[in-house]
């Protein structure tokens, strides 16, 4: 029985190494490889005739601490400390329930 050769084209890329071993421990407990995971991203956009998700700039950017002089810093930590004066504060409870619906599969 003649088997058809199975075609294939190679892609390269180039990903930082943190992000390359964090998707690569990911998909090794999935069992799926990481050429697979990038063929059938691949297919997504092909069925999707697009991004197979929604892509969005954030409506805020973080505040990098590193980049704010120090009356900056000074600021940012007073909004802090009038947000706690004025009771608007969240117990840790509620930061880990909201931050699993926003993040969990």
């Amino acid at each position: 029985m003649a088997r058809a050769a199975t075609r294939t084209a190679n892609v390269f890329t180039r990903v930082d190494p943190e992000t390359k071993e964090q998707a690569e421990a990911i998909l090794n407990q999935l069992g799926i490889p990481m050429s697979n995971a990038i063929g059938m991203f691949l297919k997504q956009i092909v069925m999707h005739r697009g991004i197979p998700f929604e892509m969005k700039l954030p409506s805020s950017v973080p505040i990098a601490a590193g980049a704010l002089t120090k009356e900056q810093f000074d600021a940012e930590l007073q909004k802090g400390m009038d947000d706690i004066a004025a009771g608007r504060v969240l117990s840790a409870d509620a930061v880990e329930t909201e931050m699993r619906g926003l993040y969990s599969g």
